[in-house]
């Protein structure tokens, strides 16, 4: 059924219907729109400067990952604390406090306030971080950034799905997620030539927090807050309209009904936690290849300068060309199908995992030949990218879709959360495997190589497995048929605290155990 070609539409709370949309103010009702009449021109700054802001937020890690030696060795640092400052040290806050922003930005219709004001924060954490002296320094800088880090990629993607129609939502995300990629690029080059001038890996992490506060304040100046789009749900349904059934009576209760709404419209929707759950071991493995594999390879080809400029050249070009592929392909065949995205995420990551171990031991397919190596790396790499990297935009635009619009930030946020406490485990454990191990040494790069060739397969696996899954799932919640009757603590709501508790459980255990061994 498609959207409705008015446009705008007065969207009525009604407790009975799990897909209803919420309102905070007086009136008990917001209005939505059914297409953004926002100009092309106002819809360009914005995503340029979305796109510089969450690319500028991502950049820390980009900077651990490409001087990890370095930082290693200015820092005394152990590879158990590296894998703390990797993993959970902006993990956990970034779980904790991703709700709540997410939910002021949504209560307040203040998105671009909030994201201007955590921009500010990173980017006053990331100078911090440049000009820690050592492990707990750099770690309390670290978990600061994780607070300031938090809402941004929420914020960005509920922005984008706001700005534009549905069908290109999904290039505009895409276009986001570029930054992932360009952000590779230029630490590659950055790390090529801090090593041939020496300069000390801190100085970008200053330069990153100038100029990211700069961004900060033109992003609050220039974007403006856009009417919210009606999701896919209330697209294709034809009962998302009726009658306000409740009193709302004061702005508290209605903070405390939209937060329960929300958390039973995620509950009663058949494919999200499944989605979530597989999009947390997708990035599992991709955030153990972005924080160990430049050092891995760097260590493996040795006498190769240029490699990690080389690198960073791969993953910026390659990277970015396929997830905007992902996007638009995904945005050109809308009207056929809205579960491409699906397919290739799924098909896409589990391919590229053979790709993925033939670069890990790429030296060893060459006989031991180094130049010979390098020549497999480089081919191996771009077809690993090329299959894997189609996904981001495309996943992530088709959950702020099918959100409620009046909390789908905070729905973003509940979806990020879970893949972060899933995803942020990997350099925790492979600090954990390497603690007994001397950086320097050829059985650190070795074990390395072994964790990598365990923990990326199983996480593309697993989520490809599961994003197959999905597929019927979606299919039933894009026409609003989602799960029926209360909610009971012995079927879906239990399953989901049981699920929840055990997640919450392991990387309490994983932070603890890392805690321990750094001390």
């Amino acid at each position: 059924m498609e959207a409705p070609k008015e446009e705008d539409i007065r969207v009525y709370t009604n407790e009975e219907d799990p897909r209803a949309s919420h309102d905070t103010n007086d009136k008990n009702n917001i209005s939505l729109t059914a297409r953004p009449m926002v100009p092309i021109w106002r819809i360009t700054i914005s995503l340029i400067l979305l796109f510089l802001n969450y690319f500028l937020a991502q950049y820390d890690k980009f900077i651990l990952s490409y001087f990890q030696d370095e930082v290693i060795s200015s820092l005394n640092l152990s590879s158990t604390s590296y894998g703390l400052l990797s993993g959970y040290a902006t993990g956990i806050v970034y779980a904790l406090l991703a709700l709540p922003t997410a939910f002021v930005a949504d209560y307040t219709s203040a998105r671009v306030w909030v994201l201007t004001v955590a921009a500010v924060w990173w980017s006053l954490c990331a100078i911090f971080q440049g000009l820690s002296h050592n492990f707990w320094q750099i770690l309390l800088a670290r978990i600061g950034m994780g607070v300031g880090q938090a809402p941004v990629e929420a914020l960005s993607v509920s922005l984008i799905s706001d700005l534009m129609g549905k069908e290109y939502v999904f290039f505009g995300a895409s276009v986001l997620y570029v930054g992932v990629y360009i952000g590779e690029a230029v630490s590659g080059q950055i790390a090529v030539a801090f090593a041939r001038t020496g300069t000390p890996w801190n100085t970008a992490l200053i330069a990153i927090g100038i100029v990211g506060i700069v961004v900060a304040l033109v992003v609050r100046l220039v974007v403006r807050e856009p009417k919210r789009q009606i999701s896919l749900v209330m697209a294709n349904s034809i009962d998302h309209q009726g009658p306000a059934s409740v009193t709302i009576p004061s702005r508290l209760a209605v903070a405390r009904k939209d937060i329960l709404s929300t958390f039973r419209y995620l509950a009663r929707m058949r494919s999200f936690w499944l989605l979530a759950l597989s999009a947390g071991f997708r990035q599992l493995g991709g955030n153990a290849f972005g924080y160990y594999m430049p050092s891995y390879l760097s260590n493996l080809f040795s006498s190769e300068t240029s490699l990690l400029s080389r690198y960073g050249i791969i993953v910026g070009v390659v990277g970015s060309v396929t997830v905007l592929t992902g996007g638009l392909l995904t945005s050109l065949f809308w009207n056929r199908t809205k579960l491409l995205p699906l397919y290739l995420t799924a098909i896409g990551g589990m391919i590229s995992s053979i790709f993925v171990l033939l670069m890990l031991f790429s030296r060893n397919v060459s006989g031991g030949d180094e130049a010979q190596g390098v020549k497999v790396l480089y081919g191996t790499m771009s077809i690993a990218y090329l299959t894997a990297e189609l996904w981001l935009g495309a996943i992530n635009s088709l959950i702020a879709l099918l959100l409620p619009p009046r909390t789908k930030t905070f729905g973003l946020a509940v979806w990020s959360l879970v893949q972060v406490l899933i995803y942020s485990s990997g350099p925790e454990i492979i600090g954990l495997s390497l603690r007994t191990t001397e950086p320097s040494s050829s059985a650190y790069t070795e074990k390395t190589r072994i964790a990598l060739a365990v923990i990326i397969p199983v996480g593309y696996w697993f989520a490809g497995i599961g994003f197959l899954l999905a597929v019927p799932l979606v299919k039933l919640d894009l026409t609003g048929r989602f799960m029926e009757g209360k909610l009971s603590w012995k079927g879906r709501k239990g399953g989901f605290v049981v699920g929840g508790c055990v997640l919450v459980a392991l990387v309490v255990s994983l932070f603890i155990v890392s805690i321990y061994y750094k001390a």
